[in-house]
């Protein structure tokens, strides 16, 4: 059986070759990442078309995530230099008035010109994610005087985060705005949501996006996001732990706890949850991990996640694809080895629909009975996706003819995609048509009892309402 956990791979010079991308699909990547903070719309409908071509050759779904850029401060640059370097105990000025190139290593421009509003003196700036860090000892007028604190080499366009949060930019930019705009034409799978404040950035994407069946999935990277968590999470398909600017606004030391109740949150709310910021960060320039990048991940999957998100070691890194297959082979071992009984209380009490009624009760059998595997033959994926919200070792086997539902599908923990060219309208072939696909896979064998669920009306979304147990070797013909 193939890992549960799923692999999302950040796209970007190092991996956006054709051969690339096919090795990555090949080697148990799940959903490809375009960051939309380095790649315009051009190259992200170049990359989508050529995943789709290479996903056809295997023969092997896998879905899109659009990572909006997000209202990031950040500072300007610094003209030809490619740094500068800040020394503890200097002064150092943050001046919107600055326009690009004219950084020193004494002041630098800054993109968001209503900065000093929302700072006071004694407040701390943390930038290259918190290796400087800057103490505010005056604001005059847009000039915002700081003490350096610890120092460093700054590089151009390193953000800028408080410490404690409370920064109030709205996540939407008008740049979101229009490569949204554009990329929800070439037929991707999910938007991720940078720098999400509350659950009106997550509705203003999804107004955005209108009836097109995309996935919204929330990046938590603000203090401030964490006292709206339960609104994010209402009105979003999913949360992502986006570490790296969060660590910096809440301190490292906080990441450890936090995680762990974004993802039960996620889990409550039956939301996917994901987990990213330098899972391995190390295979940028190595083949191997470190001993505590295993932990890192085997612990992410042990917590329940649907999936990890490798961002630079994939874009940029030297070994993308042996990235793949260390954390394919770290999540397989977790999964075997070390699962964890996760109590979590569900904000849904009770079941709502006739298919969610039939999912959960399709894992559950299956899970206190010699059941060794699911087959859900789906139209939208909405019965696998409630499948998947349970806590199981049971395989899921969602086949569907629907594009759009076998891609989206590869984001959901313990679902594995099968994309039919042709679905049997008769009950009885329909059921020979699945036991022979999952044999061979080699899935199951002769003798293994296995669970179908479809619907009387198949071929009709939201109609699964049936649940049929049958023996492989043993099917009756009516």
């Amino acid at each position: 059986m193939r890992k549960r956990t799923k692999i999302i791979a950040t796209i970007g010079p190092s991996s956006s070759s054709a051969s690339k991308l096919n090795k990555m699909i090949r080697e148990g990547a799940d959903v490809f990442r375009v960051n939309m903070s380095h790649a315009d719309v051009k190259e992200t409908k170049r990359i989508v078309e050529q995943l789709k071509i290479e996903s056809s050759k295997l023969n092997r779904p896998v879905a899109t995530m659009i990572d909006l850029q997000g209202q990031k401060i950040r500072i300007k640059d610094f003209g030809k230099k490619k740094f500068v370097q800040l020394k503890s105990n200097e002064q150092f000025i943050l001046d919107s008035s600055l326009p690009d190139g004219k950084g020193t290593k004494d002041n630098v421009g800054i993109t968001y010109k209503d900065l000093y509003k929302y700072l006071e003196e004694g407040d701390e700036l943390l930038l290259s994610d918190a290796i400087i860090k800057l103490e505010v000892i005056k604001i005059v007028k847009t000039r915002i005087y700081t003490n350096v604190i610890r120092g460093g080499k700054l590089k151009p366009h390193q953000g800028i985060n408080k410490k404690g949060g409370g920064l109030t930019l709205r996540g939407i930019t008008q740049k979101d705005k229009n490569d949204l705009k554009e990329v929800i034409k070439i037929d991707i799978d999910y938007v991720a949501v940078s720098f999400v404040r509350d659950e009106k950035d997550i509705k203003e994407v999804r107004r955005l996006i209108g009836k097109k069946p995309i996935g919204i999935i929330a990046k938590i990277e603000r203090a401030e996001a964490l006292s709206k968590i339960d609104e994010i999470a209402a009105a979003s398909d999913g949360i992502l732990v986006a570490r790296g600017d969060l660590g910096v606004e809440i301190g490292i030391e906080q990441l450890p706890a936090v995680q762990d109740r974004l993802i039960r949150k996620s889990i409550a709310f039956d939301k996917i949850a994901i987990v990213a910021t330098q899972m391995m960060e190390s295979m940028i320039t190595n083949r191997v991990p470190t001993r505590a990048e295993v932990f890192d991940v085997a612990n992410a999957v042990t917590s329940g996640v649907d999936a990890i998100m490798l961002s630079a070691e994939t874009a940029i890194g030297r070994y993308p694809v042996d990235v793949v297959q260390e954390a394919c082979r770290i999540c397989e071992i977790a999964e075997k080895t070390n699962r964890k009984i996760l109590k979590v209380n569900r904000k849904e009490e009770s079941f709502v629909s006739i298919d969610q009624v039939i999912a959960l009760s399709a894992v559950y059998a299956a899970d206190n009975s010699c059941i060794k595997a699911i087959a859900c033959l789906t139209e939208t994926g909405s019965t696998p996706k409630w499948m998947s919200r349970v806590q199981s070792n049971i395989p899921i086997y969602a086949m569907t003819k629907s594009n759009v539902a076998s891609r989206k599908i590869c984001m959901l923990k313990g679902v594995y995609s099968i994309k039919l060219n042709e679905v049997e309208y008769d009950h009885a072939k329909a059921n020979k048509q699945v036991i022979d696909l999952m044999v061979e896979k080699g899935a199951v064998k002769k003798g293994d009892f296995v669970i179908i669920t479809k619907g009387d009306l198949m071929g009709t979304s939201g109609s699964t309402n049936a649940l049929k147990i049958v023996e492989v070797g043993n099917l009756v013909d009516v």
